[in-house]
């Protein structure tokens, strides 16, 4: 089965960059017709979709953190990364990497994503 592991700094200052990220296990990010999205809670809060890579590599944003934030990948090592510039206190959460199955379907729809990663928190603090 396909595991994902978040990783990153628990604790960003703001003005900075958040950067995570996700390792993938038992299977690859290339992988035809799978998509790899972040997804975060804020405390208290719902589910927040950021963006996500698709197999072939284009990116997708959510339209109020698209000037923000910027995902990559790095298929050599089955990872991909979230970079969310310019952070302030709003942006604490759980952050999470999770994958969309090949089915149609919105990306805020979370019964699509078949596999998430635990959750990491980080806090923007000083």
């Amino acid at each position: 089965q396909v595991q994902l592991q978040e990783s990153g700094p628990g604790l960003v200052k703001p003005s900075q960059t958040l950067s995570l990220t996700c390792i993938v296990s038992g299977g690859s990010i290339t992988t035809n017709y799978y998509y790899w999205s972040w997804i975060r809670q804020p405390p208290g809060k719902g589910l927040e979709w950021i963006g996500n890579i698709a197999y072939s590599g284009s990116t997708y944003y959510s339209p109020p953190l698209k000037s923000r934030t910027s995902i990559s990948r790095d298929t050599s090592k089955n990872q991909f990364t979230l970079q969310l510039s310019s952070v302030t206190p709003e942006d604490t959460a759980v952050y999470y990497c999770a994958r969309t199955g090949p089915e149609p379907g919105s990306n805020y729809y979370w019964a699509l994503y078949d596999y998430w990663g635990q959750g990491t928190q980080v806090t923007v603090s000083s």
